[in-house]
This record gives C-alpha cells, sequence and structure tokens, in this order.
C-alpha cells in the first residue's frame, strides 16, 4: 500500500533529500540544534535518529522528498550531521517527472509558497535542505501552537496556514525584534473568531 511506512535501514544522506517547501522557521531549527547537542554521546544520537526518522516520498530517479521533519532535516545538516534515516510514505517512481509535481501537490505532499506567503512554481522549491530559507512567521506559528494558541493537527502543512494568517495581522519587524510581544498579538489573534477555519483551531466557545 503506497501510504504504508517502510522504514528504510540504509542511512541517507542529508544533502541528497529535496525539500517539498520553501521555507522554515530559523528560530525553530536553531531550538532543534540545541536539543542535538544536549544529546553528549554517540548512543544518544544514534537514538535520536533511529527515533525521528524523515518521512520522504521517492520521486523519479529514486530521489527522496521530504515531505516532514524540515526543521529537523536543516537543524541536523547544520550541525554537521551527514546522513539520517528515512521512512518512505510513498512510491511515486513510476509517475514521469512532468507530471511528479502535479501528483505531489494533489495528495499535498508539496507547499510551494514563499517567506511573504506567495505561490511559487515547482521549480523555484531549494535542491537541498540547506537552501531553505528563514519565515519568521513559520517560527511564530509553531511557538504559538506550543503555547496553546492552537492544537497539534494531521492537516498537511498546517503551521503554514497559521503562519499565513499570522502574517496578515501581525508586523514581521514586530516579530523579529519584539518575539514576545508579537507572540502576545498572534496568541489574540489565533484566539479569534478570524481564525475558526484553521486547523486545531481552539478558540473560545460560542456564546449561547
Amino acid at each position: 500500500m503506497a501510504n504504508t511506512r517502510e522504514p528504510i535501514l540504509k542511512p541517507v544522506t542529508i544533502m541528497s533529500l529535496r525539500p517539498t517547501q520553501m521555507t522554515v522557521g530559523m528560530r525553530e531549527v536553531k531550538e532543534k540544534r540545541k536539543r542535538w547537542r544536549e544529546h553528549k554521546s554517540a548512543r544518544k544520537r544514534a537514538e535520536m535518529l533511529g527515533q525521528h526518522m524523515i518521512p520522504v516520498v521517492l520521486g523519479p530517479d529514486e530521489l527522496h522528498y521530504v515531505v516532514d521533519h524540515h526543521h529537523l532535516a536543516r537543524a541536523l545538516h547544520d550541525e554537521g550531521v551527514k546522513d539520517v534515516l528515512v521512512t518512505v510514505i510513498g512510491d511515486l517512481t513510476m509517475v514521469d517527472r512532468d507530471a511528479f509535481w502535479g501528483v505531489m501537490d494533489n495528495k499535498r505532499w508539496v507547499y510551494p509558497y514563499d517567506a511573504k506567503g506567495e505561490r511559487r512554481h515547482f521549480r523555484d522549491l531549494p535542491r537541498s535542505v540547506a537552501d531553505l530559507k528563514d519565515d519568521p512567521f513559520r517560527s511564530l506559528a509553531g511557538e504559538l501552537r506550543r503555547a496553546g494558541g492552537f492544537a497539534k493537527d494531521t492537516t498537511p502543512f498546517s503551521e503554514f496556514l497559521w503562519a499565513d494568517f499570522l502574517r496578515r495581522r501581525v508586523a514581521r519587524k514586530l516579530v523579529e525584534v519584539d518575539f514576545g510581544t508579537a507572540m502576545e498579538k498572534g496568541l489574540a489573534a489565533a484566539k479569534s473568531k478570524d481564525a475558526i477555519y484553521l486547523p486545531g483551531w481552539c478558540g473560545p466557545a460560542a456564546d449561547d
């Protein structure tokens, strides 16, 4: 079955992984790098890698397209890790190259939006995790979820949907220079009825 998770025990080089999104929240990447450094021993680090396999879709030419954990992959790359274990969640090796991204889009396995929240052509997707750009609003959305602003949800790229919502309500400059105040504004926006359509919304109950 295409969606059965099949761990590949052979390590895959991080630099061979192909992203399916254009941005990450660098604030989150830094946090993951910090947690990685807290694992001092090789055994602990190996255990962590075994517990956090990168989910991928196999595409034409057997390339591995990352569909989740981009932040972790970027953090490990920045920490000098060369190889990771991956979990195949879909096999599209039989799909023609010119049809591949259309299939990925249909299955919601790609999110080709830039740091301004604007949709771009699939050819503009970065070719390695090292080329992922920073979107401060993705960091804000991730922190907001951890603070209870919204619930974790299985909707693909749900935190990017929240990032785009916040982009329209909080000034980018504020996110960059005063993250705490940006969080306060973000939390108020997240609890409002304006956000009711978003995945994981957990605003106040409606009045009777």
